[in-house]
């Protein structure tokens, strides 16, 4: 969100020492620090051996992803990411690990990925996801940038070393 004045007092705004939007009348203690936002990502096994990756509808064809999700309020990560699987992709799932954060500095997110199993059907129900792929382990591609980073490690400590591409390639 820009300001163009303080919402709290309603005086000017300007960036102040430490690099951060802030309010001016120096009674107020409005700074505007641009925390990320949580988002949590599914690297989904999918009947053992298999990752499944999703297409957002508002993405160029062919690009294809983890499931992720913003947290909701007082929601814990791990709930949130079974939530998103179900859904997105219409399946139950269960949490196999936590794989780490990651930071994706483009959209100001700090990323919570998880390894989820299943083996359910898949139900695209959610406009947002219209089509998924199913890769096997060794033909997965990871990518540069984020959630790309966490298939990595997943794919590495199944034994996988998986050819890296740049963020938005077609794969």
């Amino acid at each position: 969100m820009k300001y163009n004045f303080c919402p709290t007092c309603k005086s000017d705004v300007a960036i102040n020492e430490e690099g951060y939007l802030a309010c001016v009348n120096s009674t107020c203690n409005f700074v505007h620090y641009e925390n990320p936002t949580p988002v949590v990502a599914a690297v989904i096994e999918y009947k053992d051996g298999n990752v499944l990756l999703a297409h957002n509808a508002a993405w160029p064809p062919k690009i294809f992803a983890l499931v992720t999700g913003f947290l909701e309020k007082h929601e814990h990560p791990e709930l949130a990411v079974l939530r998103e699987v179900k859904e997105e992709v219409g399946l139950d799932a269960e949490i196999k690990g936590f794989l780490g954060h990651y930071s994706f500095k483009k959209m100001n997110q700090i990323i919570m990925a998880y390894h989820v199993y299943s083996d359910g059907e898949i139900q695209l129900n959610d406009p947002e996801i219209d089509e998924v792929k199913i890769v096997p382990f060794e033909k997965v591609k990871t990518w540069t940038s984020g959630t790309g980073e966490a298939l990595k490690k997943f794919l590495e400590s199944r034994g996988y070393t998986p050819e890296v591409i740049s963020f938005g390639s077609k794969s």
